[in-house]
């Protein structure tokens, strides 16, 4: 679940004077020797800095082999290797968030196929990240607690790893967390104890999700918990982010949801049919919704019940959501600075503050931490761009998502671009000088620009470009046994089920 950014006022890391992956590398050492543990070779040596801001290349795949790369090394350089806690955000001090561990978790792999890092590097990591979870402290107390039957506060703290603050209970966290964790065990297929130990853990980790304990209101899967105000008064319906939690509660070899959940994702379909800009199609205005049980999940040439009436599959459903996006823009209907073909992308993200201010002759809000989007009543647009919006959109529209990644470092370049790729977002329209801002600064000639990146926003980049370019975690997803049998109880058939 996207929730504004609960501590987004902490202080920043005091972070120029040293480079963050060697730092962290030290820390993980240290860590590694005062508990005994002899690293492994790959581990004694710190990892490679991440590539120095160069020139724009000239080629697409020059210009996405350097974006893949930036945003990995996010991720290798600032989870740490004790217990695979991902931060919600970079360089801003943060706690976890259980949703980029997922991504982290999924990243690594991907950096370990493409040699950015080696497979034991990216193994080590892994195993300890399956532990801290398999062995931290579940139950029902408000304090002390990491989770509660097998699921995950949806943020924790960095060190201790116990839930932060008063957070809830995330029945989506906790699944784009599996997500990560089946995506590794499928990709660590070796007969070693350490690979076996990652699947067998990852075994534990899934089956013991109570998906029926989280349905308050069967068949429907409730947002979460807490243990002061017990279920939200929300449950998981169509159409939006959270396919993922319900095909994991079907698939599940553990405490698995009837079938007529599915169903019940299902029900509230129609209200999110719309034609939009053109495109017909099932409509969610943030971007993120579209992206993120896709980052893992091939939907190419499969559907289910929904679908089939409709024909065609919820890849072509996210890709007419991205040419929708795209023509929003270029309507440009609120009249933002920096909107166009090449320059579009609205998701959820950070802002620069909340306050009003005259644009254009007229009073506009703004907002730090909301979710954004394009059309719709409950999503907000005040000219605050997301390059993941766009970018992560890759595999549905790459006719118009390279100018876009073109586009961005040619107009923007180093504000918005640098050593872990783009910052989280950008609003070219907001250039008040008088305003305390809650993220970010102001960039002559540029506007707000961000200046911390986000796990959420940083993983779907990092998959969906591997995606696009490698089929890679599609493929190995496609043989996992879960994810499958969820598919086909929900009634998904065709194409490679």
């Amino acid at each position: 679940m996207r929730v504004p950014g609960v501590g987004s006022r902490s202080p920043r890391l005091k972070h120029h004077d040293f480079d963050p992956g060697r730092r962290l590398w030290l820390a993980q050492a240290v860590a590694l020797a005062m508990a005994g543990c002899a690293p492994t070779a790959d581990l004694l040596r710190p990892p490679a800095p991440a590539p120095a801001p160069t020139p724009l290349p000239t080629s697409d795949d020059a210009l996405l082999d350097d974006l893949e790369q930036r945003t990995f090394a996010f991720f290798r350089d600032t989870t740490p290797l004790r217990n695979g806690l991902a931060p919600d955000r970079w360089p801003r001090k943060s706690f976890a968030s259980i949703a980029a561990v997922g991504f982290s978790l999924s990243a690594h792999v991907i950096g370990a196929g493409q040699g950015w890092i080696s497979r034991a590097q990216a193994r080590d990591l892994t195993l300890n990240t399956l532990r801290f979870f398999r062995d931290a402290p579940q139950g029902p107390a408000a304090r002390g607690m990491t989770g509660h039957r097998g699921f995950y506060y949806h943020f924790l703290d960095m060190d201790s790893g116990e839930r932060f603050g008063t957070c809830e209970l995330s029945t989506v966290d906790t699944a784009l967390l599996l997500m990560g964790v089946l995506h590794a065990a499928e990709y660590f297929n070796g007969n070693d104890a350490a690979e076996t130990e990652i699947r067998r853990t990852a075994e534990t980790l899934t089956e013991r999700v109570d998906w029926r304990w989280a349905q308050h209101r069967p068949p429907s899967i409730c947002h979460g918990w807490s243990p002061e105000g017990g279920f939200i008064p929300n449950d998981w319906k169509g159409y939006n982010e959270a396919m993922l939690v319900y095909l994991l509660a079907l698939g599940t070899p553990g405490r698995a949801v009837a079938a007529d959940s599915w169903g019940a994702w299902t029900s509230t379909y129609g209200r999110s049919w719309q034609t939009f800009h053109g495109q017909r199609h099932l409509h969610f205005a943030p971007m993120f919704g579209h992206q993120y049980t896709q980052c893992w999940v091939d939907f190419r040439g499969i559907r289910d019940e929904a679908m089939r009436g409709q024909g065609f599959d919820y890849f072509e459903n996210s890709r007419r959501a991205t040419l929708a996006q795209r023509a929003y823009a270029q309507a440009n209907p609120l009249g933002w600075k920096g909107y166009g073909g090449d320059i579009w992308g609205i998701t959820a993200c950070d802002g620069p503050a909340d306050v009003q201010r005259r644009y254009r002759g007229e009073l506009r809000r703004f907002i730090s931490y909301a979710g954004r989007g394009a059309g719709g009543h409950h999503t907000h647009d005040d000219g605050t761009l997301a390059p993941t919006a766009a970018l992560a959109s890759l595999p549905f529209a790459p006719e118009i998502v390279l100018p876009a990644l073109r586009a961005l470092r040619q107009q923007y370049g180093a504000a918005i671009y640098g050593r872990y790729g783009f910052v989280d977002s950008f609003n070219p329209s907001f250039d008040f000088a008088d305003v305390q801002l809650t993220h970010g600064h102001l960039v002559p000639g540029v506007g707000w620009v961000d200046t911390d990146h986000l796990g959420i926003d940083q993983g779907p980049i990092t998959l969906m470009l591997a995606n696009h370019r490698r089929d890679e975690v599609w493929r190995l997803m496609r043989g996992n046994a879960q994810l499958r049998r969820g598919l086909q109880r929900a009634g998904f058939a065709g194409g490679w089920l």
